[in-house]
């Protein structure tokens, strides 16, 4: 597959105000292309389009779990962006609690956020994608769409779910001009847990402990992940590991389906513990 020549054309970013979708932003446009800004937060976004080179950049304040507001969002960039060449999923959002203190609410909410939201603006801006002579949807899903991790169940139905959608889409867009891949990061410093929600059952001061040290486990910078991010995008991969963690998860997830949690227990310990005083 031919990789895409994004100068001139359009990439719609999601989750841009901050984290990986930032950084991927920053990189698209010093590449040449046009980017559309998409979040709910205005000052983020307001803050990254004031960073990029280049010109024709638009800035688009939406909440992507509204389907009348992703519906005129799509409008806008169409009528925006003549040239539609590719979107990129990095919105998203995080929970943290046990299936005991987790309600229906807060599961629903999140499943919102991280799988509503990347389908809604998927099958919107899908018509304008087909018209390119070729384009390409990268999806951000997660190395916990591998493999699921205690203490992390709505999180981890959330991305095993992006990964269904992903793939079964690249199927039905099979030997059409648009390709789709997803991306499954590992430990990148974008602060999506301490910035996250935790179950309103859970003790706020258990629940920081626990997010710290989930964040003490990210090591790749967003930089770094952006540049692998753009380039899965750039040459239409179909899937990407996102550093060292993701790589050897997949592996684990590969070799022992229902064994894995035993080597990811350890390391996890602190991380998944949301019920020990302090």
């Amino acid at each position: 597959m031919r990789p895409l020549d994004v100068r001139g054309a359009t990439s719609v970013i999601t989750g841009a105000a901050s984290g990986m979708g930032a950084a991927v932003a920053r990189q698209l446009a010093a590449r040449g292309a046009r980017v559309a800004l998409v979040d709910r937060n205005a000052d983020g976004l307001a803050a990254v389009a004031a960073s990029l080179s280049g010109t024709g950049h638009t800035v688009h304040v939406v909440d992507l779990t509204d389907d009348d507001a992703v519906t005129a969002l799509a409008g806008d960039l169409i009528a925006a962006h003549p040239r539609l060449q590719t979107l990129i999923t990095c919105a998203g959002s995080s929970m943290l609690g046990s299936i005991d203190q987790l309600t229906m609410a807060e599961m629903r909410w999140l499943m919102d956020v991280n799988l509503w939201g990347t389908v809604n603006i998927t099958q919107a801006l899908l018509p304008a994608l087909r018209r390119e002579p070729a384009a390409h949807i990268t999806h951000l899903a997660s190395v916990y769409g591998l493999a699921a991790p205690a203490g992390r169940i709505p999180y981890a139905m959330s991305k095993f779910a992006v990964r269904g959608f992903s793939e079964a889409l690249r199927h039905e867009l099979e030997g059409s001009s648009v390709s789709v891949g997803a991306i499954y990061p590992a430990g990148v410093k974008t602060g999506i847990i301490l910035h996250g929600r935790y179950a309103a059952a859970i003790d706020p001061a258990v629940a920081d402990r626990a997010a710290q040290a989930q964040a003490q486990m990210y090591h790749t910078e967003p930089a770094d992940a952006a540049r692998t991010i753009v380039d899965a995008t750039v040459r239409r991969r179909a899937r990407t590991m996102l550093g060292r963690e993701a790589r050897l998860v997949d592996l684990l997830a590969r070799l022992t389906p229902t064994r894995y949690w035993s080597a990811m227990r350890r390391p996890m310990k602190e991380a998944i513990d949301t019920t020990t005083p302090i």
